[in-house]
């Protein structure tokens, strides 16, 4: 399920079977350099592809967040503090798994400090979603990222 109404009608109807929250992090500032800003858009498009293929695949059973948004130059424990609020908000609505996506290695770093359980995807080596090296890399991290899940649901 997704952050749209129809998705959020039949969460609201069956929220109680619904029980994970997918949470990407996607860094978004527009003063950097080209290659950052590239860079920056390239993450929200794998990530959006990636996050949107797990909703698929766990259709009922998982809820697709809106993107957590942050300025890279911000202070990381100012972010973690707000993303630890918006976990704190998604535990109150009775979601027991809180999966936050991201391939923004800084987040890794601050694991332990998470309220949700972090997901760090590395980038990978390809330069565009729409190449067959690109499509095999996503499909080879979902399969992975599955079994992460449904590991977690077993705790």
């Amino acid at each position: 399920m997704q952050w749209k109404t129809e998705d959020m009608n039949m969460y609201v109807q069956s929220k109680e079977y619904v029980d994970t929250i997918v949470i990407p992090l996607l860094p978004v500032s527009f003063n950097t350099d080209d290659k950052q800003l590239v860079s920056m858009a390239f993450q929200h498009e794998l990530l959006t592809v990636f996050t949107n293929e797990i909703e698929k695949q766990f259709k009922g059973r998982i809820f697709l967040s809106p993107s957590y948004t942050y300025s890279p130059s911000t202070d990381i424990e100012h972010e973690m503090n707000r993303l630890n609020l918006w976990c704190e908000e998604a535990e109150t609505q009775g979601f027991k798994h809180i999966l936050l996506f991201t391939m923004d290695p800084k987040w890794k770093k601050q694991e332990r400090k998470l309220e949700g359980s972090l997901i760090w995807l590395p980038a990978g080596q390809v330069d565009t979603l729409h190449s067959e090296e690109a499509q095999k890399y996503v499909q080879s991290q979902i399969n992975q990222v599955t079994e992460l899940i449904m590991a977690y649901w077993q705790e």
